[in-house]
């Protein structure tokens, strides 16, 4: 398969996902509370709620590098508006990003196929799922920072929303990079005659 071939193969793949995505947004965000109290209620979120206060404490530093005064307590954020108006958010198991870990490995199905070596898969494993983790908190700082600037009511709209669009872009930037410097064609030996 020729390597503009498969670059068609990931950027079909990304565009369909793209797409399911935005077909479906609505009905995701409107049920998003619903399913995050029940899970609650079932315990199911534990495993992940306990990652929740690390990457509260990794947010309040993205927040204070870019000059916000804000803290973190275990897995709610308080961030302060200009005026001194103090905003507690609160960041569930479903904040974290799992599902734009779940969107990665769909696209890595497409996206490895071919004749790349065992060396350059595992660079763009591991170089997308650290990624798709800094976006996530990137994401969730950007929440804080719009809840703390603009109002809660522009955050939540970004939250449900911006997020989604900013990893599909994500997605299609990584995969372009990967595809031109990661995953490029394996040399074939060349045999001199005399």
């Amino acid at each position: 398969m020729t390597k503009a071939r498969e670059r068609d193969n990931v950027n079909l793949t990304l565009i369909a996902l793209t797409c399911a995505l935005l077909m479906v947004l609505p009905l995701v965000t409107t049920f998003d509370d619903l399913l995050t109290a029940w899970a609650m209620q079932l315990g199911a979120n534990n495993p992940l709620q306990a990652i929740v206060p690390v990457e509260a404490r990794m947010v309040v530093s993205l927040l204070r590098l870019a000059g916000v005064h804000a803290a973190a307590s275990g897995s709610h954020l308080v961030v302060w508006d200009g005026g001194g108006s103090m905003h507690t958010l609160f960041i569930s198991w479903n904040c974290i990003g799992w599902q734009s870990l779940v969107l990665f490995g769909v696209s890595l199905l497409t996206g490895l196929r071919g004749p790349h070596s065992s060396e350059s898969r595992i660079q763009v494993v591991c170089i997308g799922v650290a990624g798709t983790m800094l976006l996530n908190l990137l994401r969730v700082s950007l929440v804080a920072l719009i809840a703390a600037t603009i109002g809660v009511g522009p955050a939540i709209l970004f939250h449900d929303y911006g997020g989604t669009l900013m990893f599909v872009g994500f997605l299609f930037a990584f995969w372009a990079l990967a595809q031109r410097w990661l995953l490029a064609a394996p040399v074939e030996a060349t045999t001199c005659s005399r």
